[in-house]
Parts: C-alpha cells; sequence; structure tokens
C-alpha cells in the first residue's frame, strides 16, 4: 500500500493544496501527517479542516503551542500562535464546526507506531520538541540514545529539512539518494521535510511517499506569491514569514 507522509503544513494553503493534488494525481489514498497543521501560515482553519480527513496526524509544536500557552517560541513565531488561535475562534462560522476542529486538535497523539515503523514530529526521544538537524551526525551520543528507542523505521518533520539518518551517522539527502531511498532492513529515520515551510534552500512543498520498502521524495511547486500576499496582509504575522518562502529557508 502506498502511503503519502507529509509533515508542517503550518498552514499553507497554496501548498497543502498542490501536495494533495500530487498525491491524488498518484493514485494514492492513505495520507499521514506528522503535526504542524497550524502556525505561521495565514490558513490554519481551512489546513486543519483538510487535515481531519486524513487518516493519521500526530501533535506538533505549533498545533500545541495553539491549544496551551507556547513555551520556547521566537517572539514572531509566538505572535504567530496568539493569531492562529484567534482564527481558530472566531465566532462567525458554524459552531459545530469550530468545536470539531478544536476536539481534532486536542485529541492529536504525541506519536504513533505501526509494527516496526514510528511516526513523530520531532524525534523518537522527545516526540514534540526535539530537532533532529543533518549536523547531529558529529554527535554520535545523541543519535545512539535515539536510534535505541527505534525498532525500525521513525518518520519525522520538525527541522523542515528532508532527508535520511542511518544508525552509523550519515545523513542521506534527496539529491544524494537520487529521490528516493531503499529500506534494507536497517535503522533509519526519515525526515520528509515540509509542506508549507521549507528549509532547506528548495522553496517547493516537500514529503515523502512510502510505498513497500522504498521512500520516494517529492517536491511540488505552488502559488508562492499568493501565501506571501495574504502573509503580507495580516499584521500579527511577520513579513520574514512569507519573505523566506520564496527562498526556502
Amino acid at each position: 500500500m502506498k502511503r503519502a507522509i507529509l509533515s508542517d503544513i503550518h498552514g499553507n494553503l497554496e501548498a497543502l493544496t498542490a501536495v494533495l493534488a500530487d498525491i491524488d494525481a498518484q493514485g494514492i489514498k492513505a495520507i499521514y501527517c506528522l503535526g504542524d497543521i497550524i502556525g505561521y501560515g495565514p490558513n490554519p482553519r481551512e489546513c486543519a479542516d483538510r487535515a481531519m480527513s486524513f487518516d493519521l496526524c500526530v501533535l506538533g509544536n505549533h498545533d500545541q503551542g495553539a491549544l496551551f500557552d507556547p513555551e520556547g517560541f521566537s517572539s514572531g513565531a509566538e505572535r504567530a500562535i496568539f493569531w492562529t488561535r484567534q482564527q481558530l475562534e472566531l465566532p462567525d462560522e458554524d459552531a459545530a464546526i469550530r468545536q470539531k476542529r478544536w476536539h481534532f486538535l486536542c485529541e492529536l497523539p504525541r506519536q504513533c507506531r505501526e509494527e516496526e515503523i514510528l511516526f513523530v514530529h520531532g524525534s523518537a526521544r522527545n516526540p514534540l520538541n526535539e530537532y533532529v538537524f543533518p549536523e547531529d551526525v558529529y554527535n554520535p551520543r545523541k543519535l545512539g540514545r535515539i536510534f535505541s528507542l527505534i525498532l525500525g523505521t521513525c518518520f519525522q518533520g520538525h527541522t523542515h529539512v528532508p532527508g535520511v539518518f542511518t544508525e552509523d551517522c550519515r545523513f542521506v539527502s534527496p539529491v544524494d539518494a537520487g529521490g528516493s531511498y531503499e529500506l534494507n532492513g536497517q535503522k533509519v529515520m526519515v525526515n520528509v521535510g515540509s509542506v508549507g515551510q521549507p528549509r532547506d534552500s528548495n522553496p517547493n512543498a516537500s514529503y515523502v511517499v512510502l510505498e513497500d520498502d522504498a521512500i520516494h521524495f517529492r517536491r511540488v511547486s505552488y502559488d508562492i506569491d499568493a501565501t506571501v500576499g495574504k502573509i503580507y496582509d495580516i499584521a500579527d504575522l511577520d513579513n520574514f514569514l512569507g519573505d523566506r518562502l520564496r527562498e526556502g529557508r
């Protein structure tokens, strides 16, 4: 069964719409989301509504920040969280829809395991908040402790940088992998990148397709200017949140 695995939508409806169209064009029915559906972007309600139809969603730190008082965020990110919360609480729409949306976010699990596959937002050690960056290959102690909690494959997001971490402390970027990576029974961590705010110097939306024992990295172009324009028009969202979309940083 083919599964599309995506993460870090961050309220970017244009990017999500393009990714879902790409998924549909491949005939993929199962969609998993690794958190941060909301935060940063201008369309949190619409993105949450789309995510409610996915087969699996786990909790991201920005999702949690909208539910509770945000901690550890930059001033710009915190301001975006409070604006996002306001949007989710807007009284000018059907109360049942608003309540359903809140229930969906409140019930998101911190992690999900299917046999030897783990799905988290951050890491197996700290599902919500731990970043695992490519440069962590030079910190074997950190990676060793995380890998000790993984049975087979761990899919994660959070850093917005796609690629594969191997247990022998290598990071394989999608380019280095030629777009696909074959699972060979060894433990790996797979970062699926970000739909709504890529940070690997490629502005196209990122996600992966899991098919049998192969992981295929996908990049999808979308109307970045439309999203940037929306961000510029919202005083509580820093213009930087739009500028960075054009550069993928």
